[in-house]
């Protein structure tokens, strides 16, 4: 895509795991990105409950295992407005990233989400805005692609991991825990889930 390409990777990041580094590398490196923009979502309109950790405390998390590659990078640009609690939505992170001057911005993005796109706040001013890398499971079929969008499949990639895992393993004193090291220090310095719904 060229040498001042990115990527935005929104999510909650609730916390960041390994999962979602390899995904990060993988389209990295299949479609010549040169930065990946990590955005955690300060109220995420999908989850009406809110995240386990409060947004500081995931942003430093995606920080810290944004150091595991130069070409990874934690945005700030859903950050919390107190005097607006408006949902984040995708258009308006876009929007604000391309005015700051991420341009070409692709959308890297699960399968999942993809399919429920038609869904989304102004999905067609979303659609017009950005490409997307859209990440597939094996025998998941073939995308619907909405009119206008653009669509690159990002597959091959095997990653059991979710980040409700990773809290459940946290809660449990799990011995192998799939989150960068430094993430790990930062969940037991903070006493983060330590008590998750079983």
């Amino acid at each position: 895509m060229g040498r001042n390409s990115a990527a935005l990777f929104g999510g909650t990041f609730d916390p960041i795991h390994n999962a979602h580094l390899e995904i990060a590398r993988a389209a990295a490196d299949r479609f010549d990105l040169a930065r990946v923009l990590f955005v955690p979502a300060a109220n995420p309109p999908h989850k009406p409950d809110g995240a386990s950790a409060s947004w500081e405390d995931r942003v430093r998390m995606v920080e810290l295992a944004c150091l595991a590659d130069p070409r990874f990078e934690a945005s700030l640009v859903e950050a919390p407005d107190p005097s607006n609690d408006t949902p984040s939505y995708s258009i308006v992170t876009i929007e604000k990233l391309k005015a700051a001057g991420f341009a070409p911005l692709s959308f890297l993005i699960g399968a999942d989400a993809f399919a429920d796109i038609r869904n989304w706040y102004r999905w067609n001013d979303v659609v017009a805005a950005v490409g997307f890398i859209v990440v597939t499971r094996a025998g998941s079929g073939a995308i619907e692609v909405p009119p206008g969008a653009t669509v690159q499949e990002l597959c091959g990639l095997n990653l059991p991991v979710s980040s409700s895992g990773v809290r459940r393993m946290v809660s449990e004193n799990a011995a192998a825990i799939p989150v960068p090291a430094p993430v790990l220090g930062y969940i037991r310095q903070h006493g983060l889930y330590r008590s998750q719904p079983k």
